[in-house]
């Protein structure tokens, strides 16, 4: 594994093969196991405990908001200290955070498992766009993330389906140890199949601070436009989401395994949109992508917007808009986040924390505020779309401002 390890370090030209990138493709399931399998049982555990909209919501935002902040640390940590051994830990945490979920017998204790699972999956996406970067080379990153969002729409797309499933037949606990479950062997395939892609030369450099590191990008212009404009379409599509499982429950008197499978649009328009940006990349300048899934999202929540005011509501008016937004998502997201590596390549690692943690925090901020105002009708999913809309569209005018005209040609290449 070592001589393995050092050999795709110093030689990502070479290529790695298809165990690596299946392996690389499945710990990205991680991230959609934390999250998005909760997602039918939430109606179910505010049943059990007795709880409120907005302390169910906790249990579901506690996740991004958690995941947010470690993606800062599991950035710069790759950096300094190689990507196989912060990914193990990471891994490892997961397993031990869906074993304290699914024993507990408090609210507090779940959000503590909840906590600790996050922790563990927020070591997923930061560490695959890295280990990505490093093993592909940047010449095709944009089609790295790409094909690694396509795989982690496998998640969100089966997630849901199977966590009603399981809560139908065997109790929302049972998500857990199905989360324990496939954590170990996600664990074990990582372990066994993926070296380390970070030479040793550049783990032997000096690091640079994360406080520094962090201060660094922030102060580039084009960085901070692309992680924002990321973070603007995640509170867009969460917004639905976070209102997605009590609409279809409490409102329109659905089941668990009937949302599961509506959920189902959300994922297959993600993987669309990523398929499309995959096959795109190097020919379509990035900034072009990210205007194009703008643009998308003001037209997809305008049309929902009026549809639902003049009194519509049904499934296929919350999840087929839905699909069309994760469509747009799919188009500008990979597009942003290559943009956003390619600012400063020698702190990848960092760009892509910081970048998945605009996501994350700002996909927390919609669940809280849907959760604070949720009164049992579509309007707060309305406003908070709404807003998200305007500001994807307004942050995607500012990326095409900064966009550098002279390197079309070259656009993998970050």
């Amino acid at each position: 594994m070592a001589k393995k390890s050092e050999e795709m370090a110093q030689n990502p030209g070479n290529g790695p093969g298809i165990g690596f990138a299946v392996s690389l493709g499945a710990v990205t399931l991680i991230g959609p196991l934390a999250i998005h399998l909760f997602l039918p049982v939430m109606p179910a555990v505010k049943s059990s405990f007795g709880i409120s909209d907005a302390l169910v919501e906790l249990t579901f935002s506690i996740t991004l908001i958690t995941m947010a902040v470690v993606t800062l640390v599991y950035g710069s940590l790759s950096d300094r200290y190689g990507r196989r051994p912060v990914l193990l830990a990471g891994l490892s945490l997961f397993v031990v955070g869906s074993g304290i979920a699914a024993i507990t017998d408090s609210v507090a204790m779940l959000i503590i498992g909840r906590m600790v699972q996050a922790i563990g999956a927020g070591c997923g996406t930061t560490l695959t766009r890295a280990i990505a970067r490093d093993a592909y080379g940047p010449e095709t990153l944009i089609k790295a993330i790409a094909y690694l969002t396509m795989a982690y729409t496998i998640g969100p797309m089966i997630a849901p389906p199977l966590g009603g499933i399981l809560m139908d037949a065997f109790g929302w606990r049972s998500v857990f140890w199905f989360a324990v479950i496939v954590g170990v062997t996600i664990t074990a395939a990582a372990y066994f199949v993926l070296g380390e892609t970070r030479s040793r030369a550049d783990i032997a450099q000096r690091p640079v601070r994360f406080l520094s590191a962090y201060a660094t990008l922030c102060t580039q212009p084009r960085f901070v436009a692309y992680i924002v404009h990321s973070g603007c379409m995640s509170l867009v599509f969460f917004a639905i989401a976070a209102a997605s499982p009590f609409l279809m429950n409490d409102v329109l008197g659905r089941s668990a395994t009937e949302y599961g499978l509506f959920f189902c649009f959300f994922p297959l328009g993600y993987c669309s949109g990523n398929l499309i940006s995959g096959r795109l990349s190097g020919r379509v300048p990035i900034e072009t992508m990210i205007m194009a899934g703008s643009v998308l999202t003001v037209a997809i929540v305008s049309t929902q917007t009026t549809l639902i005011l003049n009194g519509y509501l049904n499934p296929y008016l919350i999840f087929v808009p839905g699909g069309m937004l994760s469509f747009a998502q799919g188009l500008a997201l990979p597009n942003a986040q290559a943009g956003a590596m390619r600012v400063m390549p020698s702190l990848a690692g960092t760009a892509a924390g910081l970048g998945v943690f605009m996501q994350m925090f700002i996909s927390a901020v919609s669940i809280e505020l849907y959760g604070l105002f949720a009164d049992g009708t579509p309007m707060p999913m309305i406003v908070l779309t709404s807003i998200g809309a305007a500001l994807v569209f307004i942050v995607g005018c500012i990326c095409w401002t900064l966009r550098v005209p002279e390197r079309p040609a070259t656009l993998a290449t970050r």
